[in-house]
């Protein structure tokens, strides 16, 4: 059995004329009859109804047209999934990240070359309205940030990864309370280091000790979050981060004391692209990825 067999049927079957059929596949009268004749008798069924003229599908021909039209519909998708992992074997994109998103990275970049092995990528931080703008003006293709940042009425599509939460840390050298479970007004009195003010970040840790009525003892402020880490992990300052944006921890220094506090802000963090109407194979790809992205078991506590 050949496809162009099939293909004989379906287009016989929309002519409902041998003639008219041929001209549409491209093949002379007697080639499309005899290509009908032979899958008949390589299935040892009547398909066609016929004299001289096409007097329509036996039962058993209806049966195997059905047949025919997935078994071609099923082969134009291979050939549309073949074209398509060829497309984006490869490529490249830009994506924008938020400070507190960088450590998040590596993992979605894991995933992304699962799909996509040869990727190309560019990784920027920029602030989270940076990052609006960036994509709006098209310099970059993917933003990671805070979706409550993201315009409910702005040109935008999202997809939500994991929610943030918020966790004190310390050197061993800092005393935390040992219930590893830590309230604002408790946090308020340790030498703090944090986020800049102008940070979303650090805006939802200053409405939490506002709501605590407290004030926090701020040794330190940058929008540098290496620094905030190796100020942190000197013993120099207590922290007040993202789970998602602690330091790496390896077995050249102490582990550091985490604590959970109560109540934690735990805003959506997710990846963001232009909504435009045709989108490229690639983007495509990695928008699939990400929507299939669930990462809160591994951000909490």
């Amino acid at each position: 059995m050949f496809l162009r067999q099939l293909s004989y049927l379906i287009a016989l079957d929309q002519h409902r004329h041998f003639s008219r059929a041929a001209q549409a596949c491209g093949v002379s009268q007697p080639a499309l009859s005899s290509a009908i004749r032979q899958l008949e008798n390589e299935l040892g069924i009547t398909i066609i109804n016929r004299n001289r003229r096409f007097f329509g599908l036996t039962e058993e021909g209806q049966r195997v047209l059905i047949w025919a039209r997935q078994t071609l519909a099923d082969l134009d998708s291979l050939r549309q999934e073949a074209a398509f992992a060829q497309d984006v074997a490869g490529g490249f994109v830009s994506i924008g990240v938020m400070p507190q998103g960088v450590q998040v990275v590596p993992l979605l970049l894991e995933h992304f070359r699962s799909a996509v092995p040869a990727l190309r990528v560019e990784v920027t931080v920029y602030p989270n309205a940076e990052i609006l703008h960036q994509l709006r003006e098209q310099r970059i293709q993917l933003g990671l940030m805070y979706l409550e940042q993201v315009p409910k009425d702005g040109p935008f599509e999202v997809q939500r990864l994991y929610a943030e939460h918020y966790v004190l840390i310390a050197a061993p050298s800092i005393p935390l309370p040992a219930e590893h479970r830590c309230g604002w007004a408790e946090a308020a009195t340790l030498p703090l280091g944090l986020l800049n003010r102008n940070m979303h970040s650090r805006q939802l840790v200053d409405a939490c000790f506002a709501q605590a009525g407290v004030v926090p003892k701020v040794m330190l402020e940058t929008n540098v979050l290496e620094l905030l880490h190796a100020e942190i992990m000197a013993g120099k300052v207590a922290g007040i981060m993202p789970i998602s944006a602690l330091p790496e921890r390896t077995g050249l220094m102490p582990p550091l004391q985490v604590c959970r506090l109560d109540p934690s802000p735990a805003p959506d963090v997710g990846v963001l692209r232009l909504n435009q109407p045709n989108s490229t194979a690639l983007l495509t790809r990695l928008w699939h990825v990400a929507s299939t992205l669930e990462l809160d078991s591994i951000y909490t506590v």
